[in-house]
């Protein structure tokens, strides 16, 4: 189905909202970044096609937005994403703005928030010592503080780069889509998705930032669990992962000539039901 039904107070909200008696809450700008590695050998298919994974955290239970549901990583950008003190490779912001559709402000805002929010969750870095390089191993417990002080905010991502003399590097991310959350939510976020590989020697955390539990999962094997109830995905995770799903490996997901989309799920009443209306496919609620 293409609708998720708005029971008891969900359906009372949605249908003040449309009223005009309640007014929404502001969407915030954020970033999530789909990493992807290329699968086993062993996991190809019966064409020969081996895919993709994708690295997916669970939402811990007591997150006040998607408890329990696996995302990728990400989060909303933090001012200090759009300093310009911020080291840079790859395509300026102004460039990055014409692909996302956003000022250049806000671009360069949301690709900084992507690779710090990628580090914060997953332990996978962006950046390198050059314009060409990129980190190779970023264990250890220096690491490991310096993760810890940027999720607490009390370090911004260009303190961090500048002192470990290294560059973000922008040409590592590829842009993918746009998603709003619908006016429903209380806590709403106006998400740029991108997509990366993991970088060469890098490894990801077991655990991170907001999660209790993270996998490695190819994109059919998460679909077929979250229609066993095994796991719950949010419409824009779902419809990423058919689409990346359909690539036979990760630098043809990187290749691929994407034109990004904006989607936002909206609410209606139909037949005196209040709905959620999802864009395009649909999504099987398990």
């Amino acid at each position: 189905m293409n609708f998720i039904p708005l029971p008891g107070a969900f359906g009372e909200r949605a249908r003040a909202i449309l009223a005009g008696e309640l007014a929404p809450v502001p969407a915030r700008d954020a970033a999530t970044v789909v990493l992807l590695r290329d699968a086993s050998p062993d996991a190809q298919d019966a064409a020969g096609v081996r895919g993709v994974e994708v690295y997916m955290i669970r939402r811990k239970a007591s997150m006040a937005f998607a408890a329990g549901a696996y995302v990728f990583p990400g989060g909303s950008v933090d001012p200090r994403d759009a300093d310009h003190a911020v080291a840079w490779a790859g395509p300026a912001p102004e460039a990055w703005a014409g692909l996302l559709g956003a000022d250049v402000v806000t671009a360069r805002g949301l690709v900084c928030a992507a690779v710090r929010e990628t580090f914060e969750e997953s332990g996978v870095l962006l950046a390198g010592p050059s314009a060409d390089t990129v980190v190779a191993d970023t264990t250890g417990d220096d690491w490991e503080a310096d993760r810890e002080a940027l999720i607490g905010r009390d370090l911004s991502m260009a303190e961090f780069l500048g002192k470990r003399g290294l560059v973000l590097r922008a040409d590592l991310l590829r842009p993918w889509g746009h998603w709003i959350t619908p006016e429903l939510e209380t806590k709403r976020f106006d998400t740029r998705f991108f997509v990366a590989a993991l970088p060469p020697g890098q490894l990801t955390r077991d655990v991170g930032g907001e999660a209790d539990q993270v996998a490695w999962l190819r994109p059919a094997e998460a679909i077929e669990r979250a229609g066993k109830g095994e796991i719950t995905l949010m419409p824009p995770t779902y419809r990423t992962l058919t689409e990346v799903g359909d690539f036979g490996d990760v630098s043809a997901v990187l290749g691929s000539d994407r034109k990004v989309e904006t989607f936002q799920p909206h609410i209606a009443e139909v037949d005196g039901e209040m709905r959620l209306i999802l864009p395009g496919q649909d999504y099987r609620m398990p």
